[in-house]
């Protein structure tokens, strides 16, 4: 029936909003809170892309931190263009318990 594959694409899609919406309202984990962490002591809220044992920071830590709103990305590599550099968001601060400092 094409009627009922239509309500399943809409049921489908209301749920994946529903979803993003609760996850924008989740706790981090530890591996979020190290790597928001770090941006308290960067200008602009820089995020690294290593952590301090110089290993690359999981890019499935920071694209979550992008879909809970904790960041976003600040501008294109153009020596890694697959990098991503990103920066804390004010509900980065937030989720952090700090208060942008302006």
């Amino acid at each position: 029936m094409p009627g009922s594959d239509e309500m399943k694409t809409e049921t489908e899609e209301v749920d994946g909003a529903a979803a993003r919406a609760a996850d924008r309202h989740a706790k981090p984990t530890w591996a979020q809170i190290r790597y928001l962490i770090r941006g308290l002591k960067e200008p602009g809220g820089k995020l690294p892309l290593f952590d301090d044992e110089g290993q690359e920071i999981d890019i499935r830590t920071i694209r979550s931190c992008i879909a809970r709103g904790w960041a976003e990305p600040w501008f294109a590599n153009p020596v890694k263009p697959n990098w991503l550099v990103c920066k804390l968001t004010p509900a980065g601060y937030k989720i952090l318990g700090v208060e942008k400092s302006q």
